[in-house]
């Protein structure tokens, strides 16, 4: 057998919070978990294969900035018509969907300029959302995009493996591009907005 980690222990080799890794235990991204009475144990092989993934190269994309959405695990949602919100590696695909295309306090036209929403979870790419050109806005100024398309999303981070659910190339282009890949974020709120190329004086 092979050396097994707590969670605690895991998160200190990535150099994360062990809350912030426990939601990729919770959103059932990580494969050969097991457990020794209450502790949940990570295979060794599986926190160096999370350590190693590339940084999404966001110098590809067309646009100077992007939206970035961070989720949590997937829980049940308040809102009506809503049943989830967050992210599951077990959820359909129209499931998903639905749990990440709102309700969200963003700037709704720089998320739509952006073309393409790379969705984190703990850091890491876990689903990509294109067809953002429309948007709601509901009475608490939170917006929803309800002709988002999931161009595809992971099923398990450690090796990885990835589901392609649109049929169009580009969607499925970007979901190649930026799936399973580190991508950090900075902001106080579910949306954030990266930059993809740096700039020099």
């Amino acid at each position: 057998m092979g050396i097994l980690l707590t969670t605690g222990q895991a998160a200190e080799e990535l150099g994360c919070a062990v809350t912030t890794f426990r939601r990729l235990v919770h959103a059932g991204l990580l494969p050969g978990l097991s457990r020794r009475g209450v502790r949940v144990m990570v295979p060794l092989d599986a926190v160096q294969a999370l350590a190693a993934r590339r940084a999404a190269p966001l110098e590809r994309l067309d646009a100077t900035e992007i939206a970035v959405l961070r989720v949590d695990a997937v829980r049940t949602a308040p809102a009506p018509g809503q049943p989830w919100t967050g992210y599951s590696a077990t959820l359909p695909p129209d499931d998903l969907l639905k749990a990440l295309r709102g309700w969200w306090r963003c700037d709704a036209a720089s998320v739509a300029a952006g073309g393409v929403m790379p969705v984190t979870l703990s850091g890491y790419t876990v689903a990509v959302l294109t067809g953002l050109e429309q948007w709601e806005k509901n009475s608490e100024g939170r917006h929803a995009f309800p002709c988002a398309r999931l161009a595809g999303f992971v099923t398990d981070l450690v090796t990885p493996q990835v589901r392609l659910t649109s049929d169009r190339s580009e969607d499925r282009r970007l979901a190649e591009l930026l799936l399973s890949t580190r991508l950090a974020s900075h902001s106080g709120g579910s949306v954030a907005y990266a930059t993809t190329r740096t700039t020099t004086s």
